[in-house]
């Protein structure tokens, strides 16, 4: 397909009352994706850069989140599909050489082989229209596909169709490719003479048949291309819908779940074979995990890369990155810019924030470390913490190859531990310790004989009788 020769129209200009949202309803998210940002991939996907997006209700929004990846135009009054494609004659006069797409912002299961299947077919029988069509087997709500002898007639919607018509389950999934010459001609003659009172898009095909001009019908292979959402009942069905398909591909690419209770996988998230997924794992962004981990329970990973063999139990992490045969958990944040190195081990109720964390080191415990940089096998003890702001300004520990790092020290950045040195337990470090050296960095101890015993004399007496 010749990268100039297609574009695109996506119309999103809908509020979505029954949302009940400030959002623009193509704004809403299946899998913690806007439905927009779906369609856009699935022509993406099949080398439509050129995409027009028609915009309406919560304009700002939608065109902040579009910035420098599509046009835009406005719809400023919502009076059919057609009447919003009229919002991009312009747009399309520019372009009439080329097919177009006209497309739904709030239909996310359009994919790019459909898209590409239909183009093909569209091009092959020298179409000027084809409409995309899925199987429902409920079909309400959705325009009905008319055929006589096989051929496509029109398209019904539901509130113009007979009875009759009612019970076809061949349905419009909103999808179309048209010859955008042909198309710019049926715009000038659309009319809101129906139910509505509103420019359909649909009637664009009866008017090119009627001219004497060629439509075909090119069916999804997924009943589910058909799937919107005008309300959240709907909105949780796309989400159910998409969560599922993602775990059968998931399946079927070897990876193993025990249960799916609370699993939320993206639909841009790859898992390799042999991992296992535990209950109450979300898995979102460009999160990308390794063959032969174990993930979960109840992790939260977001745009995360885990290597092979690693393990993770309740971990929450975002814009990190963990090697091959690291063990996290349980009760771990990984926060933005944090390396995690092959064969660390990092325990309970640990934060690592914007940090490398080198080969084999160990952060067992109840630790901070940020701003830091932390070499080969490293051990922590229970309790440290780098201070690393001074309300200002943020600052860089590092610690070299093979230190020990004593419970309960404090390292105030700047500092550097060196290789094979010791922090004793309890010390807060401010100065650069040696390699190979031992750092005590205490106040003197000081004894107050019997503070204790007229401190607590109330308290003692009570618990004495």
């Amino acid at each position: 397909m010749g990268e100039n020769s297609v574009c695109a129209v996506i119309l999103a200009g809908g509020q979505g009352k029954r949302m009940r949202s400030d959002l623009p309803k193509a704004m809403c998210e299946v899998l913690g994706v806007p439905m927009i940002d779906w369609v856009i991939k699935a022509c993406r996907g099949c080398g439509i850069d050129d995409i027009c997006v028609v915009t309406g209700y919560g304009r700002e929004v939608l065109e902040k989140h579009l910035e420098g990846r599509c046009h835009t135009v406005v719809q400023s009054e919502r009076r059919g599909t057609g009447h919003a494609v009229m919002m991009a004659k312009d747009w399309l006069r520019e372009r009439k050489s080329k097919d177009v797409v006209i497309l739904n912002g709030d239909a996310p299961f359009i994919d790019s082989g459909t898209l590409l299947a239909a183009l093909w077919q569209h091009r092959d029988r020298k179409d000027d229209v084809t409409v995309i069509t899925a199987m429902a087997e409920d079909p309400a709500g959705a325009g009905r596909i008319i055929r006589k002898s096989g051929a496509l007639a029109g398209i019904v919607e539901e509130k113009d169709a007979t009875d009759e018509q009612r019970l076809i389950k061949e349905v419009n999934t909103g999808a179309f490719w048209f010859g955008t010459d042909r198309l710019l001609g049926a715009l000038d003659r659309l009319s809101p003479n129906n139910a509505q009172g509103e420019y359909y898009i649909t009637d664009a095909v009866y008017i090119i048949l009627s001219d004497g001009g060629r439509a075909g019908a090119h069916m999804a292979d997924d009943p589910d291309a058909v799937l919107s959402a005008n309300d959240r009942r709907a909105l949780l069905k796309l989400n159910t819908a998409a969560r599922y398909k993602v775990i059968e591909r998931l399946l079927d690419g070897g990876v193993e779940f025990d249960c799916t209770d609370g699993v939320i996988i993206g639909n841009d998230v790859a898992v390799g074979k042999g991992t296992k997924i535990l209950k109450g794992t979300i898995l979102r962004g460009n999160t990308r995990i390794g063959e032969g981990c174990v993930i979960g329970p109840d992790c939260l990973l977001d745009d995360t890369e885990v290597g092979d063999g690693s393990r993770l139990n309740t971990v929450q992490s975002r814009d990190a990155v963990v090697g091959k045969n690291v063990s996290v958990g349980p009760f771990v944040q990984l926060r933005p810019g944090t390396v995690i190195k092959d064969g660390v081990k990092i325990g309970d109720f640990v934060e690592i924030k914007n940090s490398v964390i080198g080969e084999n080191t160990a952060v067992s415990h109840l630790t901070y470390v940020g701003d830091s940089d932390v070499g080969r096998g490293v051990n922590f003890g229970c309790g440290v913490a780098t201070a690393n702001y001074d309300g200002e300004k943020k600052f860089r520990t590092v610690i070299g190859d093979n230190a020990f790092i004593g419970c309960n020290t404090n390292l105030v950045a700047p500092v550097k531990v060196g290789n094979a040195a010791y922090t004793a337990a309890g010390s807060t470090i401010t100065r650069d310790v040696p390699d190979g050296a031992l750092a005590v960095e205490r106040a003197d101890t000081r004894l107050r004989e019997d503070f204790g015993f007229q401190r607590l004399k109330s308290r003692i007496e009570k618990n004495s009788r």
